[in-house]
């Protein structure tokens, strides 16, 4: 018999991007939508289940509010996404849940959890299960379960959760799931149908996107060896599995015939543009059907021009790609398989074939000094993205990156509730010899005042407003947010160091 589910994206920050690959409250306001819990969410509906998808940082939703819609819908089970910087909060969340929903069953969900199940069990007594990875079928499993009675006997034959034995509870741990395959991920209702039913698209918000735009992902897993990134490490791994390109352009008609209001798509893809011959398929397909769609990817600092090209005359507006550093050194340092004649080429062909590009910079990885990250920012002016972003690295456990900083000192602290400032936005919490966290923040306030401020970048940014009207709701509800941000040199502390306990509380 199916059974209700709660998916919740739980308080905290108003506008907390948790499904960023580095979650915080965006400096340019972006919003990200709730992209796992989406795919899940599609996956249970398809069992049957009754789902209510709730993201309370969007909108955004008290804690009084989750607990009192909580209560009125009865779920059997809660299902959480979670990750390292607000782990300690929703552990909380769930507390709370749990006090008003006793027999309901509360699932935690996200990269975090799946790198230290036995320390999110620890700190999170309130959580029955853990579901690590990728976890779509799992949860379809755990309903199942569910839905068969929950014997504790049987939790030992799902694959891929942690959990408590329930005499001795110890934390066990049952083998890891595969990954979910390519021909399931066409089966799973299109990410833009799940927001269409759940959500208020307006809610949600990327600075370099048109606005208001759609979210989906066409293809999991990064073959690719980053050391900072969390996702392909802990999470969706390293071996790529793509949707039909008939299944990808029929979301992209689906969102043109349903959602008229829908002016960019953005594929949330590691790397959207890794099989060079899946895009150009995928372009000549938009272009057969006549869609006239705009559409947004992330990509690498590698693709070719005539791949560009193809996107271009297929819609696509603009490409996402992280650069980090011009220092060639630090590139190898990262494992980021590029270098830096490649990279000012993309920026060369980009601006030929007229895609345009968000480019990120991560400052304070290994063998960074003031030194390069002074060469950085006069890489970035050089090459003159469309936007930028500026932030301090960020290592999550799990990571090549943690690794690094916990082995050689760098970190300075392990509690998971300071990886954020005060106000939600980026910490840093690497000191190496050569910078201080502090250092790494304000070098990168610096570095978006450097750049932004810029006559030549302020006088394309007013003229793209007046002869693009397309691009002014976003140029003009980013500046708001972002503007804000970028003249407010008032210290912050971190948000642990305000909680004598060391926890940041739940949002009321």
């Amino acid at each position: 018999m199916p059974i209700n589910v709660l998916m919740l994206n739980p308080p905290y920050f108003p506008h907390f991007s948790k499904n960023s690959r580095s979650p915080a409250v965006s400096k340019g306001g972006c919003v990200y939508y709730p992209i796992w819990l989406g795919y899940a969410t599609g996956a249970l509906e398809l069992d049957g289940h009754h789902v209510k998808l709730v993201d309370a940082t969007a909108t955004p939703i008290t804690m009084d509010q989750v607990k009192h819609l909580a209560k009125e819908f009865n779920p059997k089970m809660i299902m959480m996404h979670t990750v390292t910087s607000s782990v300690v909060n929703d552990a909380k969340v769930a507390h709370q849940l749990k006090e008003i929903l006793p027999h309901a069953t509360i699932v935690m969900v996200g990269p975090h959890v799946s790198a230290v199940p036995h320390n999110t069990l620890e700190i999170a007594p309130a959580v029955d299960i853990i579901a690590r990875k990728e976890y779509d079928l799992t949860a379809m499993d755990i309903a199942k379960w569910i839905e068969h009675g929950k014997d504790v006997e049987k939790l030992k034959d799902i694959k891929g959760i942690s959990y408590r034995d329930p005499k001795s509870k110890v934390a066990l741990h049952t083998p890891d799931r595969e990954d979910v395959p390519a021909d399931f991920l066409d089966k799973l209702p299109f990410a833009s149908e799940v927001w269409a039913k759940h959500l208020k698209i307006e809610d949600y918000f990327y600075p370099s996107v048109l606005y208001p735009e759609v979210t989906i992902i066409t293809g999991r897993g990064c073959p690719f060896r980053c050391t900072f990134c969390d996702w392909p490490q802990n999470f969706t791994g390293h071996n790529f599995r793509s949707r039909s390109v008939k299944n990808i352009v029929d979301e992209f008609e689906w969102i043109k015939n349903n959602l008229p209001q829908v002016k960019d798509i953005m594929i949330e893809d590691d790397t959207f543009t890794l099989d060079k011959k899946r895009v150009r398929e995928i372009a000549e397909e938009v272009i057969r059907r006549n869609l006239k769609v705009t559409w947004t990817v992330n990509a690498r600092c590698d693709v070719d021009f005539e791949t560009l090209q193809w996107m271009k005359k297929a819609g696509c507006r603009l490409v996402c790609v992280g650069v980090e550093s011009s220092t060639q050194e630090i590139l190898n340092n990262i494992k980021k398989g590029t270098n830096v004649q490649k990279i000012e080429q993309f920026f060369d062909d980009t601006k030929k074939a007229g895609v345009l590009v968000h480019a990120c910079f991560m400052m304070g990885n290994r063998g960074e000094t003031k030194e390069t990250i002074a060469k950085t920012v006069e890489f970035a002016k050089k090459v003159n993205p469309d936007t930028v972003q500026f932030f301090p690295i960020m290592v999550y456990p799990g990571t090549e990156a943690f690794e690094w900083a916990k082995t050689n000192g760098f970190l300075t602290t392990q509690k998971w509730d300071e990886w954020l400032l005060e106000d939600g936005t980026h910490n840093t919490i690497v000191s190496t010899d050569k910078l201080s966290a502090k250092e790494l923040v304000d070098a990168c306030d610096d570095a978006r005042r450097s750049f932004y401020m810029r006559p030549r970048f302020i006088a394309e940014k007013i003229w793209e407003g007046i002869t693009t009207p397309s691009e002014f709701p976003r140029l003009l509800k980013s500046g708001k947010t972002f503007f804000k941000y970028l003249f407010n040199t008032k210290e912050k502390v971190s948000l642990g160091s305000l909680r004598e306990d060391g926890n940041a509380p739940v949002s009321a």
